[in-house]
């Protein structure tokens, strides 16, 4: 293996110098920087991440600790692209990525355990249960946390505005003639809390009185319950026009639900999603959802969480807000 060692005698200059030209510094003749680069990538030099991480104290890796409830994983549509844009940017900013879990090989640890013993720098926690003790082991420990969709009032949050994303959602189904609305949402969370407390008083507002059956409690990301969940609301003597899901990926249930009914959408029922994954845009017809920028979200938090490790002294907490957009598609019916 090469080392600095190694190209200092070939350019015949210091280890000193060799260490500040591969690092970019400037009290270098940019001449020297170059060759001493180009002998270096000539010799087949790699940093080692290893010695970087004793000289800065730094590992340059990042936690990502993400369990949703249908255990989907990376196939979470809406998460993977939030986590895919918050690798982007923390492989521009030098720093790679590690998984948190409480299983690793034959050992069990708590989430902080793993995180030491991976010895991250910092974690990022998105598509959780936050009310398990291990991820308040997690946010209560040194480690810099930065968590999305989800508020501490301890650490910095990224979040999607969930209650003007399904406000804009019902003012758009309003404004289509719709007044029997109906909601079928995910599981208690923040997130959810935030959208169900938006939707009542969105329809408040605007003079729509709810009545108790329109408003279910499903699963995110699970079209089977909200298959099961859709087929209750056509049973109603009342059934609602437009019915909202609790995302895309649960309105292929939905869907096939209203089509095992013999209905069709937009003509016999409208239909709503949330999240705005490539799926709703080649559904046809094409859905109507709320967009969420998944690439604003990943991006941000991994500037937030880089942000809180390399200058801890000006840390401040923040709660960032992230806003989405109404993508009209073909699934909301114009009523007279």
């Amino acid at each position: 293996m090469v080392s600095i060692k190694d190209i200092s005698i070939k350019c015949g200059v210091s280890i000193a110098t060799v260490s500040k030209a591969l690092n970019n510094h400037s009290d270098i003749a940019e001449a020297t920087k170059e060759n001493i680069k180009k002998v270096a990538k000539e010799m087949g030099y790699f940093p080692n991440s290893y010695a970087r991480a004793l000289k800065t104290n730094r590992s340059y890796n990042l936690g990502v600790l993400f369990v949703d409830d249908t255990q989907s994983g990376l196939t979470h549509d809406y998460f993977s692209h939030v986590l895919d844009s918050f690798k982007v940017e923390a492989e521009r900013s030098g720093y790679d990525i590690t998984f948190i879990s409480k299983h690793t090989g034959h050992k069990n640890m708590s989430y902080y355990e793993h995180s030491k013993y991976r010895g991250v720098d910092g974690v990022v926690i998105a598509c959780i249960d936050f009310s398990d003790p291990g991820v308040e082991e997690l946010i209560q420990g040194e480690l810099p946390v930065v968590t999305i969709d989800h508020i501490y009032n301890s650490r910095t949050s990224i979040i999607s505005d969930n209650v003007k994303g399904m406000k804009d959602l019902i003012t758009y189904v309003y404004e289509m003639g719709h007044r029997k609305i109906a909601y079928i949402h995910g599981a208690d969370s923040s997130v959810t809390r935030n959208r169900v407390g938006s939707f009542y008083k969105t329809l408040g507002e605007l003079g729509i009185e709810v009545p108790d059956e329109y408003v279910i409690s499903g699963i995110y990301h699970d079209p089977d319950s909200t298959a099961k969940l859709t087929k209750e609301l056509l049973k109603l003597k009342e059934r609602p026009t437009c019915i909202i899901f609790p995302d895309d990926f649960s309105c292929i249930g939905g869907i096939n639900a209203i089509k095992e009914h013999g209905l069709r959408i937009p003509e016999d029922i409208s239909i709503v999603g949330y999240d705005g994954i490539l799926l709703s845009q080649v559904l046809d017809p094409k859905l109507t959802t709320l967009q969420q920028d998944t690439k604003s979200l990943g991006r941000c938090a991994a500037q937030k969480l880089i942000a809180l490790i390399e200058n801890p002294k000006a840390s401040i907490i923040e709660r960032v807000v992230i806003e989405g957009k109404v993508l009209p598609g073909k699934t909301v019916k114009k009523l007279n």
